[in-house]
């Protein structure tokens, strides 16, 4: 099956190389050299993978990662020389699948890729599964879920999730006052855990805490000390 990429990236040569690296794979590369030309293509195609770099002359990564989230979640790798921890934790908050760094193993690169795609891939036959059973729509106290759109409204207010946020918030509402260890929202986030993924589910649940707070609701996702995160309606004082 052919996958359908979006190469972002300000350096031609990194684009002319990357695409002859995979000539005998089976992708159908497209190429942007800035974040408007990406979000336009993006708008008139349907694609299975963005990959990008960080910095643009129109922008940053993040400010295109903001952009494409607004439009639609598609699963996105950075690639970039920018080795900054805090780079690499904003990035993941913006909602990146992964973030490599420059300079790296080919094969690794293309491993990855596999990777992400596989978890986009299960994620869409778990979320029509869904669908299928839930009718395309659940509501739960202030919580309304639109599953196959991925939206999520409190109090017919929407809120603005990344792709990754909006699975954490259905996981934990959906199964009201159980416990869920770090490594279990990991598993159920990316299907593959890596000590890397683990880590990050405190910075998703902290970024989700932020959005549900100005719906008075972020004391909803709660914290059992040693053990992990659960969804209560009743607030801690």
């Amino acid at each position: 099956m052919t996958v359908k990429l979006l190469l972002v990236y300000s350096d031609q040569e990194f684009i002319d190389n990357f695409i002859y690296s995979f000539k005998s794979e089976e992708y159908e590369i497209f190429s942007a050299n800035t974040i408007k030309e990406a979000l336009f293509s993006i708008q008139k195609n349907e694609y299975d993978l963005v990959i990008m770099d960080m910095v643009f002359k129109d922008g940053t990564g993040l400010d295109l990662k903001r952009k494409m989230n607004e439009i639609i979640n598609i699963p996105t790798i950075v690639v970039s020389n920018n080795k900054e921890p805090n780079e690499i934790v904003l990035a993941l908050e913006y909602g990146c699948d992964d973030y490599i760094i420059k300079p790296f193993y080919l094969l690794e690169l293309k491993a990855r890729i596999r990777s992400v795609l596989r978890r986009s891939r299960a994620n869409k036959t778990e979320t029509i599964k869904i669908v299928k059973e839930a009718d395309n729509s659940m509501a739960k106290d202030k919580f309304k879920f639109n599953i196959l759109g991925r939206k999520v409204t409190v109090d017919d207010l929407e809120l603005d999730l990344t792709g990754k946020e909006f699975d954490l918030l259905f996981i934990l509402v959906s199964n009201k006052g159980k416990v869920f260890s770090r490594k279990e929202l990991a598993a159920s986030l990316w299907k593959d855990i890596e000590e890397s993924n683990i880590r990050t589910v405190d910075v998703h649940i902290r970024r989700l805490r932020e959005k549900l707070e100005s719906t008075q609701t972020d004391r909803y996702i709660q914290t059992k000390w040693g053990e992990g995160y659960f969804y209560s309606d009743e607030m801690d004082s």
